[in-house]
Parts: C-alpha cells; structure tokens; sequence
C-alpha cells in the first residue's frame, strides 16, 4: 500500500493551487480528471476516509514526488495532520454513491426549475460535509448538510443519478400557530402551564436552534382561538355580534379569533419576541370572550374550546391562501414556506370532511410544509388523528376517523427531572370530585362525565370483542356477510351526552334539528374493498349514540345499533397497521426528503422506538435488524392479514422493522449504540453486517407494482407500533444510550462516549423534528410514482401534442421585426420540463425495468432516458438522434414529454372522473399590529382545479421566445415583482435625525425641482434601456446649472403681453390639481420657480401671504438645458433652417449611437424640446414646432410610422432625410407594435412649462377653488392606456446557461409628484438572474436621485379581495369633519354636488403635508366607488381613500362600524350604514427587514420607528388635536382670500391686459 506525504493549501493564494486536491502527475499515470479517491490514515483503516474528486491536472502543479496536498479546511475538518502519511487510491464511484443528501442555502430565491438545474451540474461530482458549491451560472451559493450512504450518514460521497437531493432554506417564510384553547391554562405533569410550556419551552428552544445555525426567517405569529356561544338561535345575539358568526354541524354557535402578534420579521435575537408573547397572554382570553360585551346588553355566554374543536385546519387554510400567491409578490431573499401550529392538545382534532379533502389538497399541491407541535402529553394510538364530524344522526352511523400523512407531528417535553418517578404518562384521567350521596344521578354524572378524559374504559361493554369486530379488514371474496357483535349485558346506563355537559341544555341540541346529510365516502386513498358488508347488532338500546364526552370529540365507541357501511376496513387509532392504502403519488410527493434508515425503508428522523434494551452489542443490533427484515418477508405482502403476527420475540423487546431509531438531526459524530463499543459515522462499513441484511431484506419496491403502503406516518414504509414515541427515554437504564445532539463545531472531533453522563457534550433530543422547524425542506423535485397501465387506461383521460420548435421558430424569425436567437429544440424540451417543476409537478424516478426499454417507465434517475438505437426495441426504427423522456406528475396529473429528433410530444393525463371543486366560505376576526380592536375578515378556501392549467400556451409561449402571439396571461401564474419609482425626499431626515415633533413637514419645501426630477428620469431610462449618446449628457451638478441655486428665491414679476403671432395654446395638462380652465388668460404670468410638482401642495404651512406674492419667475440660463449652445435663433428663422441646426453633429440635438431596432440618428422628444426653448426667442411653442416638422416629413417616430404625432416624453423620434448609402445608416424597423415592445416609451405630463412658459395656475387649494381640477392623468387621458409592456433582456451581465427573457410593465405617462410604476414578469427566468438584474436598476436609480421601491401586489390587502393576505388588513383613520366653530358644515357655501369632490380634495392635501404621492392605477369595476391610492415618499406606507359618488355623509357610525375597518366601506348586509370619512392606512410588507428598521428616529424613547410616529402623528393631525386640523383650515381660506386681493389688484395695475 503506497503511502503519500500529506501538504495543505489555501485556495486562491496560488493559481495552481486552486482545487481541493493537487497531486502530482508522474505519480499517478492512470489518473483522469474526474476520478474519485479516497484518502485515510494506514493505521485506522476503519476510520476516517475522506473522498475527493481530481478536478485539474496540470504539469504546473507540481507538488514533488509522492506528496498530495490537499485544501487547509477539509483537513481541519477530517482531522488530517500535515506532513503526515496517507494512503490514498481511486474507488469506484459506485461504491461510494450517496443515497440521499442535503443541501442547505440561505438569503436567496431558489425556484424548482434552478433546483433541476443545480441538480443536473452536481451529478457526477464529489462532495464532502460543509463543502460549499458556487454554481457561477445560476448565481446560486449553497452548502452540504447532510449525506447518506447505505442506511447510515456519512462525511464524503459521490452524487450520482439516482442520488435524491434535498434542498433546505434557513430563510424561508415561517408562520407560527399557537393554538389559545382552554388547555393552554391547564397544568402540565411538572406544574407549568401549558402555555409556558409551548413559549419559555419550544419556542425558546426553537428560536436558539435558528441563531445556532444562522437562520434567517421571515417569521409571522399569530395566536388563534374559537369560542362557543351557549345559544339556540341567531335571535339571541345583539345585531353587532352577527357579522362574523359561523354554525358547526351540531348547531352550535361559534367565533374564530386570531390574533397577529409579529408580521413579516426577521430578527437576529427572537428572545424579545417571547416577552410580547407573554404579555398578550396575560390579557388574551379575557379580551377574546369578553370582546362583545356592552353595557346594558345581554349577550350569551361565550366560551374557549378545547385543542379539538379548535380551527385547526381554518388556520392552515389561511395560511395557504398566503402561501399559494407566492408568484406575486416574489422577493429574492427567500426560499420556502412553513407554517407550524402549536397545540397543547394531543394531535387529535374534530374536523369537517370537506375542509379536510381542500386542506389535504391544497397542502399537497403547494408543495407546503405543515408541522403540527403537541406540547401535551402523547396519547397511546396513532397520531395526529382526524375525527371526522358525524353529520349522520341516526344511531347506525359509526365514527370514522383519518390519519393524515400531510402533517408533520412533533411532541415537545421538557427535560424537567422528577425526583421521585420515571413514569411518563400517556393517558389523562379523569378527575376525582367530591360525591354528593344525596343525589345518586350527580353521582353517575361525576363518575361518568370526564371533563379532562381523552379516552374512557368503561367495563360495561365488552370493548375488545367489538372492536375486534369492527376494525377487521374485510374477507378477500366479494361476499356479503352479516356477523354479530358479542352481546353486550343488559344494563340501564344514563345517556352520557346528557349529563356530561352539566345539563347545560343549549349544548344538548337534539340531532334533529340539523338537516341529515348522508355520508360520503370516505378518504378516496383509503383501499376500498369491491363490496361486502359489516353489521353489528346489539340488544343494548339505552346506551346513546356516543359513550364519551363531546366536549373531547372522542367517541369511545363506534355504534351499537346496526350499521350497514360501504366496504371498507374503518381505520383503529390504536392499531392503525392493520388498514394499509392504496399507494399514490399524493403519498409518494414529499417521501424523497427522508432518508433511507438501515433496514432500506424510509425513515423519520424523530421517530423513536422506546426499546429497553436487554442486549449490550451492536453486533446483536445487526443480528436483531436480520431477524426482523426476515420477519418482514412475510409481513410486507400480506398487510391484509388479520393475524399481523409481531416480529419474533417479544415486540418491545427489538428494533421493529418499519421503525428505526433514528440518528441525531445535526451532523454528529456518532451511529445509533448499544454498547460501550464507539461508534463513527465516517466508518464505510463495507464489510459489516449491515450490508448483507439490507440487501437480504425484502426492502419494498415502491413502484407501480407495489400498490399499498401504511395509513400513518409521513412516510407510509414506517410501521406504528404502540412502542413508537417521539419522546426518547430519558431514564432508559444504563444500556439504553441516548442519542446526542452536539455542535456543528464538534464535527470530526473524536467520538463522543454517547452515554446518558454526556450531558454537558450535547443535549437528548426529544422527538421534536427540529430540523424541519429550523432549515424546512423545499418540496422534493423527485418522485417514484407512476400508475399502472391497467389503471392509465381506466382512471385517466389520456391527450397529446406535439412541437417542432425549428418550424415555428423559422415562422416567428421572419415576422418578428427584431432578431433574438430562437431556442434549439433541446432547449426548449428542458424549458418545458423547467416550467412544469416551477408550477409544483415532480420528475418521476422510476425503476428501470431492462427487458423492456420502450415501456412507458423506462426512466433513469434524473427523471430522463437517453436510449440510443442499439437498446431501443423493435417497435422504433433505428436512428441516430437522441431520443429523451420525462415523466412528471402532480396530485392526479401525469404528464409525459418526449424528445425525439426535432419533434416534442407532450402527453397529458388527466383523472377521468376529477375530484368536484369545493369553495368554503369562512368569517373570521382579527387583530393586526397596529389595529385597535378585532376586525371582521372573509376568506374562500378553495381547491384549485390543476388540470384547467392552459400548458399548450406556456409550451408555445416557449417555443417563440416570449413573442406578442402569446402574451402571459393570469391563469399561467407568471412570477411578478412590483416596484414604484419614488424621488428621493430630504424631509423624512428632518424627521429620522433631527427628531421634527410633527411630520407634516412635507409641503414646506419653497424650491422647485421639477427640471431636476425629468432630466434625473430620463437619464435613468436610459440606463435601463441601455443607451448610449453621441454627446454626452450634462451631468446635473455641472457648474453651467449652479446659476439656478443663486435665483431660487427671487421675487421679482415679470408679466409681458400675450405673443400676437400664436393663438393662446390650448391648456395642457400640468398638474392634477391645477385650475387651468380657470387661470386669468389676460395676464400671462411666466411660471414660478416656486411652482411645479408641488402646486396646491405648497399649503398653508408656510406663510400663506408670502406664498401668495411668490410668483416668482426665473430668467433661464441659456446653457441651462446642458446642451452646448451657440447662438439664439432669429425671430423669423424658418423651420428648415432650425431643421438643420438640430442635425448639426455638435451644437444639434444630439443622437443615440447605434442600437439594435433603432434607426439611425435618433433622439428623444423631451432633448428637442429643451434644446428648442433654449434657442427660441419669439413664444413660438417648441411642440408645434416638432409637430409641424413631422407633417413636413422632416422627422418622423423611430418605428418608422407616419401616424405617431410628436408626443413630449421620452419617445424616441429619428431624422429621415439623411444619407441612406452612409455606412452607419438603419433603417427603421416600419413596424409600431414590434418596436413598442422593445422600448419603453413615456410620455410627460405636467411639467410643459419646462419647454414652454405658461399662465401661473392659482394658489388656493384645490378643495377651495371655485373650479376644482381633475384628480390625475387617467382622467385627462381617458382613451390611452395606463400600462404597456415591452420585451424585457433579464440576462444582461450573461451569466446564465440557459435562455433567459421576460416583459416590464409600466406606467405610460411619467409625470412629476406621482409615483411611477414598473413590474418585471417572467416565467423563464431563474431567480437569482433576475435579482442581479433589479438590483442593478436600484442602484442606477440611486445614482439619478431616485429610489426603486417593491411594492405588494396588492398594498391595502382589504377583506374580501382574492389575492391579498386573510392576515393583513388596513388601518382606518377617521377625519373629524366637525372642526369648525358652531358645528358648521364644510364647503357649505359650494354647489352641493361639488361637496364629495372636495372632500377627497381635502383628504388629499392632507395626505400631501405628510408626504404622500398619487399612485395611478387602472380602473377594474366601474361600479365600485373611485378609490384614490397614494404611497409615501419612503414607500413604506400606503393610503387609499374611497370617494362616495354621492354627498358624503357627517353621522357617526355606530362603534362597531368604527371598528370595522376591513368592512368599513360596506360590506355589511345593512348597506345604509353611514359612510364614514377618513383614510384607509397600510404597511409595505416588501420593504426588506433591515431597511425598514433603519429608520429609527433619534434620540426617540425606546427606538421609536419612523412608521410608527408617522401614524401616530397622522391619527392626530386627523383627529384634530390641538386644532391642528382647525388652523390647516383656516390656513387655506386665509390663502384664498390673499389670491383674490391678489388677483384683483393685478388687473387693476395693469388695464392693458384687459
């Protein structure tokens, strides 16, 4: 055995030295780049094997003769000494396959498609614990977790295609349940309240396992709880409490609560979180049951459920409808969605059917990981465990119960040590309470109503025997039998229902009263038999229809009148292995995230057996794990058997063969123990026993042909047995070794002695799954279902098409005006794979059967075959091109896409008989941060029908490259990300570092920078589109644009006479609120400096006398537009001449330098403007001007079409008469809608006095003039559209390896004090490539004095609304509209009819004080009142006010409809309710984390956010304390009445204008 001398490196200190293994040539002369070799010690041949791929050779990296080195970390980390001897030699990498891996990534956006990607580039390659991968492509960094090999994790492997890769995020999106039932004020076995026990317990736990291993969550908690109302009937509640009330299947009357505590954050130190927990506590079920009450009104008396009849599955609903809009409101810092409910309850729920068969779906479909943590104790049957509700109420119905391997179970104990007992208890007694002898019936009640018992033994029935008769599984023949059930004795037993809820009689509804639904069928996974009936007689008619107490939902016995039921085995809870289902690919979705356990059967990790162990070697270990995989040989086929016969020996005495005891969660340095024998997991046991017994082992085959698997578990391979816990046994004995969870740190330290005194080393680890809790696991990409043909040809609709992407490339490359390189046929097939992996499906992995390759299965492991013409059967003809298949499937949609040459086939099924839509409709109150009360809220949970999905359209939207033909359409769930354009504002800061006390500062600014703003924007566009000038734009701060500064407060009024020459220019548009309609025409007043985005803003919080006189007009620089100038023209130039002035090459306009699609010499409208207005002496207005050179056919739009007229913006237009035989020379493309969607065109509103001088508008308020002006540019332009989308290039910097484009929407008018709007959307693109892309337009965006905000596809996230956030709503602000003395009402001396408009006038000023923007937005419904949203200039907040189209109205509403927030504009039934004036307020929840809390104010108390003072200030200024809203308004009429004198006096002056 050749020994090497072991060196280390640093990478990237030396060229040479840049790989993780360098070796020398000449020593290995077999070597090949690729190979794998493993590198250990010679004396500890059974330790540490370290294995690492060449990946370069080269003569350079000499490292001397028989030396290696390899790179300093994985040294460190595999214990390797420098300068010491190794033995290293090439291993196959078959031997050293992975089964499975994990890998972990942190802060970025991972689709499913990039996944496949990075899936594919790993194949083949070596990997090692901690290793980090740069996959440069796709820009994705992520990090080795976790390995398996052979049943067991080890420290180094090879990938390979049948490797399962598991993708975990430590940033994903966390939504936290904790479930207020009435257990959480119970005591748990050690004295603690249940609630102390979930929050100073697992949530303590949880949040130090995130900081442990640098979590980074984006976290919502929500604390959530139903009430009971002890009523008959609706009549008995006040008129106030009936919004929101549901009714369960029993007639009672119930609320839903939730309560958000935390919202979208992310924290480094959760710990501060726990205290505001314990506080809302504290007050939590006062405030919940109380929350009605008034004074002088009688309301019923509410009550808190238990864990049971809570809204459990309401509660996941919820937070799936948030979860399934992840392609909305994408951000790129996140990957993954959790959502975890915290219950002390015990895993059993009471739940409706319907809701079940949405939720199961809904959770399956998303791909969403749901984990269910019981803080109580754990029962002795399966969990978790549905009850289904029993709508049925004749005695004959029985209980039917499902165990739903959607949701992932955690029990939570503390380590508390008792002193006096290791006993665990399982099962909650019932309570002793002091007998009355008096009154023998109370004494019944006591002994038989266990208000806290989950399970009643009663010895009055003969249980076992009837059991034993109901569960049985039915006889294979198709015969129908009668049996009868042991007769039960004949005693007189009070009803139980009738006492045990304390005679309460409301509670006691007689079923009757409930219409009788017949049941359905149940679960459609549970195996149904062909037919066969189970009915059970008894004489015993006095005991009721159930023995158990209702307010438990557990039903102790099924039935004893006579039942008569569809085939089918009704699933025991207490020996749930009994009932096995038929295997499908709902089932088989989420199995390839567990690894395989030694027995070859899928594991979950934090499943234990509680064994005690009698045997002290691990040898005997093996021999037991033999015994029981032998044993399993007869068991695997015959589930069905009723003579389940346990493994040999006594069943607690041995490993069971479906359940293995797990291995620790982090990566350890230790195997499973029992003896003093150390263990270490880097050991490739390849000649242990281990090997020969997994592969003796009936290991079960989960393909087609094995069509059954276990109703528990998650995994549906790991058996439930009574001995399964997911508690370790904390006082085992001595031979019983706990399994240690120690430190990453602690990786390949020497192996730690893993007995019970390692306490300090590392802690016992409870069946917690924490691993899932902390990096969640993202939806598998894999899977290993597939149907039968027999069941193909029955179940499923079979359809096809096909593509041949070359023919409709060459069709779409003549058409298209613009050139793009089309796909190869290859790629598109693996875009069409891509999509399908984004939209949820999975590759499927089947078996490769070698007799018959052509067979619809034949799939190796990365989900494709290549079959070449030699092992393609006879049915193919012999060819020599590539021919692949996938396979993908999702819930009941198999989809099958083949390449063969140049053709794609497509082949859906699709279930022929689909499951029917369901749509739950459900009510419900909540409590936001920020909200004062609880709020009325509606949700629909719906399923959604995945085989509508229009796949042709997105295949053909691939296959031409994204072309106009097939645009993207809603229903194709394309991925979106919004942002508003906002100028960056210098008042915020007087706020943040300054400490202003009052934030309606925002209108005080005297300078206007309207000229700044455009050419900012402009120069912005540009950058984004890509441009490029001929001469180079002035940059703002050059000293030719000082001169403005020096004049900015100059006073003086210039007026001079209309110019004869032109006709007055019709008004153009320039501001919202401008009243040009009504400006003084006689005396045209040159624009004021003062004026511009800010007109009618600048209110009165300046001194409105001197506003008023500050008509102040600027003389403009001539150099003032930053084009070089040379002389003025002449008043009588003629057009021509001006023509060629522009065309002059240094002194012209300017021209973009060549672009593809632009002609030559083009140049944009706003540049011709400017650079006309600097030259023009004689009034002549610059856009006739243009206007009138384009009907002269001097200059024309660069589409090259002839109708564009010249629209002021930027909009690209080019010179015509130039020399076509020049060699720089383009064409235009001649095509408007071609180039449309290649450039972003944007017209500009309100600001033409920059090119043209314009009538001053007036100064008072726009609520206060006598003709108001409209409110924005869409009502201006009514017949242009509002957005457009071009053609958007994603891979700009060309990283990718894949074809990457998408489209940018945007606003078509940019106009200055309004936000401007952009949404990039894509559906081939990968995430972090987009990313790189928008944070580069953020950046430029910085440069040019703008910030590009993300904004929620939906800000206000109103109730009722489809696509927003059932937990998010909008604050509502009053406006006091009482402030003026006597109780007068405002605008009483305007027109009625007005009043409405000025109001929302009015509202708006207000909202402009404090900083907020207009954002235009398209009108959806006509018929719905005009609502006005505005953003504020952080972007932090929105606001939106609704104007009535009718008067306004000044009653108060009543408190409820004040509290109503979410329903504040009427979605009450009662629609005469007064409508109320004020503000609807809500947060950006885009704004990333750490942006949004640097905005603390200084020197505040406690931190204070700037949001949070803006509100609070805004609530005031609203509310009018200390009459501020009082002086606004006496502001604006002083502000009036100074214009009017003004106005007066300045036609008096000056009679000739008259």
């Amino acid at each position: 055995m050749k020994l090497y001398k072991l060196n280390t490196h640093t990478r990237g200190c030396n060229k040479s030295y840049d790989a993780d293994l360098v070796l020398n040539p000449q020593d290995h002369p077999t070597a090949k780049v690729g190979n794998v070799v493993e590198i250990y010690a010679p004396e500890d041949e059974n330790g540490t094997h370290l294995l690492l791929q060449i990946t370069e050779l080269n003569e350079q990296s000499k490292t001397g003769r028989n030396v290696i080195s390899i790179e300093s970390c994985i040294a460190t980390a595999f214990k390797m000494r420098s300068y010491s001897n190794v033995v290293m030699q090439i291993v196959n990498p078959a031997d050293v396959a992975l089964d499975s891996i994990e890998i972990t990534f942190k802060d970025q956006y991972m689709g499913r498609s990039e996944m496949w990607r990075l899936k594919t580039y790993l194949t083949n390659t070596c990997v090692y614990v901690n290793k980090k991968i740069d996959y440069n492509d796709m820009q994705i960094r992520c990090q080795v977790y976790e390995m398996w090999s052979q049943g067991e994790r080890v420290a180094s492997g090879v990938i390979t295609d049948d490797t399962k890769i598991v993708f975990r995020s430590s940033t994903s999106m966390v939504y936290l349940f904790l479930q207020m039932s009435s257990e959480m004020w119970d005591f748990d076995i050690h004295g603690d309240l249940y609630f102390e026990k979930a929050v100073n317990g697992f949530l303590t736990e949880l949040f130090q396992k995130w900081k442990k291993l640098g979590c980074n969550h984006e976290v919502t908690i929500v604390l959530f709880s139903r009430t009971f109302y002890a009523a008959k009937s609706l009549d008995e509640f006040p008129a106030h409490m009936r919004d929101c009330l549901q009714q369960d299947y029993k007639g009672r009357f119930y609320e839903d609560f939730y309560r958000v505590a935390i919202q979208n954050e992310r924290n480094d130190d959760w710990c501060t979180v726990l205290a505001q927990l314990r506080k809302l506590f504290t007050s939590y079920q006062e405030t919940v049951l109380r929350y009605h009450e008034r004074q002088n009104m009688r309301i019923p008396q509410a009550t808190n459920s238990t864990a049971t009849q809570g809204n459990f599955l309401e509660v996941l609903n919820i937070s799936l409808n948030t979860f399934e809009k992840h392609y909305l409101d994408r951000t790129f810092d996140r990957t993954g969605q959790l959502s975890v409910v915290i219950t002390p309850g015990v895993g059993v729920f009471s739940v409706d059917r319907e809701l079940t068969n949405i939720t199961k779906q809904r959770i399956i479909d998303n791909g969403v990981g749901s984990d269910l943590v019981c803080v109580g104790e754990q029962p002795l049957h399966a969990v978790p465990l549905l009850k289904f509700h029993n709508k049925d109420t004749t005695l004959t119905s029985a209980d039917d119960y499902s165990l739903p391997h959607w949701i992932n179970l955690s029990f939570y104990s503390t380590n508390k040590k008792i002193a006096y007992s290791s006993f665990i208890p399982r099962i909650k007694l019932p309570i002793l309470s002091s007998v009355d002898e008096s009154d023998v019936e109370e004494n019944e009640r006591n002994f038989l109503s266990c208000n806290q018992s989950e399970y009643i033994h009663n010895s009055l029935f003969d249980y076992d025997a009837y059991d034993e008769q109901i569960f049985q599984p039915l006889p294979a023949q198709s015969t129908c039998s009668l049996q009868r059930v042991v007769r039960a004795k004949k005693t007189s037993v009070p009803s139980f229902e009738t006492y045990a809820y304390r005679n309460n009689d409301w509670e006691n509804l007689t079923p009757t009263k409930i219409p009788s639904l017949r049941r359905k069928m149940s679960d459609p996974d549970i195996h149904h038999g062909t037919s066969g009936m189970l009915a059970a007689l008894t004489d015993s008619t006095n005991l009721s229809e159930s023995l158990a107490s209702e307010k438990n939902a557990r039903r102790a016995i099924v039935s004893i009148a006579p039942i008569v039921r569809p085939g089918r085995a009704l699933i025991n809870p207490f020996d749930p292995s009994h009932v096995t289902i038929k295997l499908t690919s709902n089932r088989r979705r989420w199995t390839h995230i567990f690894p395989k356990g030694p027995t070859g059967v899928l594991i979950q990790q934090h499943h234990y057996q509680a064994v005690p162990a009698k045997t002290t070697l691990a040898v005997s270990y093996h021999r037991q794990l033999q015994q029981s995989n032998s044993n399993n040989n007869n068991n695997t086929n015959n589930n069905n058997d009723s003579d389940y016969n346990s493994a040999a020996g006594d069943q607690y005495d041995q490993v069971s063969t479906h359940s293995m005891i797990s291995l620790s969660k982090s990566i350890v340095s230790q195997n499973f123990v029992m003896g003093e024998e150390k263990s270490d997991f880097f050991k490739r046991r390849t000649n242990s026993l281990l090997t020969a017994t997994a592969s003796a082992a009936n290991v079960p085959n989960l393909t087609a042909t094995q069509a059954k698997s276990y109703v528990w578990g998650a995994t549906g391979e790991q058996e439930w047995t009574p001995a399964i816990t997911t508690e370790s046994g904390i006082a085992t004995g001595k031979h019983m070794k706990p399994i240690i969870e120690s430190d990453h740190s602690n990786f390949g330290s020497s192996p730690l002695e893993a007995t019970t005194e390692t306490v300090g080393k590392g802690k016992i680890i409870i069946g917690v799954d924490w691993k899932s809790l902390s990096i969640p696991a993202c939806l598998p990409i894999t899977t290993d279902y597939f149907p039968d043909k027999r069941s193909l040809h029955n179940d499923y609709v079979i359809s096809d098409y096909t593509l041949l992407p070359d023919d409709v490339n060459l069709d779409y490359a003549r058409s298209r005006a613009v050139y793009r390189k089309p796909l190869s046929t290859e790629e598109v097939c693996k875009e069409i794979v891509s999509q399908r992996l984004a939209q949820g499906f999975q590759l499927i992995v089947v078996e490769e059967k070698p007799s018959n390759s052509n067979s619809c299965c034949s799939a190796s492991g990365s989900g494709c075959a290549v079959t070449s013409n030699q092992s393609t059967s006879a049915v193919l003809p012999p060819s020599s091109e590539t021919k692949k298949e996938y396979l993908l499937s999702i819930g009941r949609i198999f989809h099958k896409i083949s390449l063969s040459g140049s053709v794609i086939t497509v082949t859906g099924y699709r279930p022929r008989h689909p499951y029917p839509p369901i749509n739950v409709d459900y009510r419900y109150r909540f409590h936001a941060p920020q909200h004062e009360t609880y709020e009325i809220s509606g949700v629909n949970f719906t399923t959604e029908k995945l085989e509508n999905f229009n796949w042709n359209h997105m295949d053909l939207y691939i296959c031409t490259r994204g072309d106009v033909d097939y645009p993207l359409m809603e229903s194709l769930k394309y991925w979106r990300f919004r942002m508003y354009l906002l100028p960056r504002e210098s008042m915020v800061n007087k706020i943040v570092s300054f400490g202003s006390p009052r934030c309606d500062i925002f209108t005080e600014a005297v300078v206007d920078n309207t000229r700044d703003l455009i050419e900012d924007f402009v120069r912005l566009i540009e950058n984004v589109s890509k441009l490029k000038r001929q001469i180079g734009r002035k940059a703002r701060d050059s000293p030719t644009t000082h001169s403005l500064t020096k004049r900015r407060h100059s006073t003086s009024i210039i007026s001079r006479p209309p110019n004869q020459q032109h006709d007055t220019p019709t008004p153009r548009f320039t501001e919202k609120n401008h009243n040009l309609l009504n400006a003084p025409q006689q005396s045209i007043n040159v624009r004021s400096k003062l004026e511009a985005s800010r007109i009618s803003r600048i209110f009165p919080g300046t001194d409105a006398a001197a506003a008023a006189t500050a008509v102040a007009v600027v003389p403009r620089d001539d150099q003032d537009d930053g084009f070089p100038v040379d002389n003025k023209f002449s008043a009588n130039i003629t057009l021509a001449e001006i023509f060629e002035a522009m065309k002059h090459p240094s002194t012209g306009v300017g021209y973009f330098s060549q672009t593809q699609s632009l002609p030559s010499c083009t140049f944009v409208s706003y540049d011709a403007l400017m650079w006309l207005k600097a030259r023009l002496t004689n009034g002549r207005h610059p856009l006739d001007l243009l206007e009138a050179m384009r009907k002269e056919r001097m200059i024309c739009h660069a589409s090259g079409d002839w109708n564009q007229p010249v629209v002021p913006g930027f909009v690209f237009y080019y010179v015509v008469q130039q020399d076509k035989n020049a060699k720089d020379y383009a064409p235009p493309l001649n095509d408007y809608s071609a180039f449309v969607n290649e450039w972003l065109e944007i017209e500009f509103q309100g600001c033409s006095f920059l090119w043209h001088d314009e009538p001053t508008p007036s100064h008072v308020p726009n609520f206060l003039r006598d003709t108001t002006a409209p409110q924005s540019w869409t009502d201006y332009c009514k017949n242009k559209r509002v957005y457009r989308q071009s053609h958007l290039e994603i891979d700009v910097n060309q990283k990718s390896d894949r074809m990457e484009w998408g489209h940018v929407k945007h606003h078509t008018v940019m106009q200055p004090g309004f936000a401007f709007e952009l949404v990039v959307e894509w559906v081939t693109s990968s995430g972090p490539i987009v990313s790189d892309l928008i944070s580069g337009w953020m950046r430029k965006a910085n440069h040019c004095n703008y910030q590009l905000v993300s904004v929620p596809a939906d800000p206000m996230a109103e109730p009722f609304t489809k696509k927003s956030d059932p937990l998010r709503g909008p604050i509502f602000i009053p406006l006091c509209v009482t402030f003026l003395p006597d109780g007068a009402a405002l605008f009483e001396e305007f027109p009625e009819d007005s009043r409405s408009d000025r109001m929302l006038f009015l509202q708006e000023a207000i909202l402009a004080r404090f900083g907020f923007s207009p954002c235009v937005l398209e009108e959806t419904n006509k018929d719905l009142p005009k609502e006005y949203q505005y953003v504020h200039c952080t972007g932090n907040m929105f606001a939106l006010i609704r104007c009535a189209s009718h008067n306004y109205q000044m009653e108060s509403p009543s408190r409820q409809e004040a509290n109503v927030t979410r329903c504040v504009y009427g979605h009450t039934n009662n629609t005469n309710v007064p409508k109320k004036v004020g503000f609807l307020w809500a947060w950006n929840h885009m704004i990333p984390n750490k942006k949004w809390k640097a905005l603390t104010i200084n020197n505040s108390v406690d931190g204070e956010l700037f949001q949070l003072k803006m509100l609070k200030d805004f609530r005031e200024f609203c509310s009018n304390s200390d009459q501020r809203l009082a002086n606004f308004w006496a502001n604006c009429q002083e502000l009036k009445r100074k214009s009017l004198k003004f106005e007066n006096n300045n036609n008096n002056d000056d009679p000739k204008n008259i």
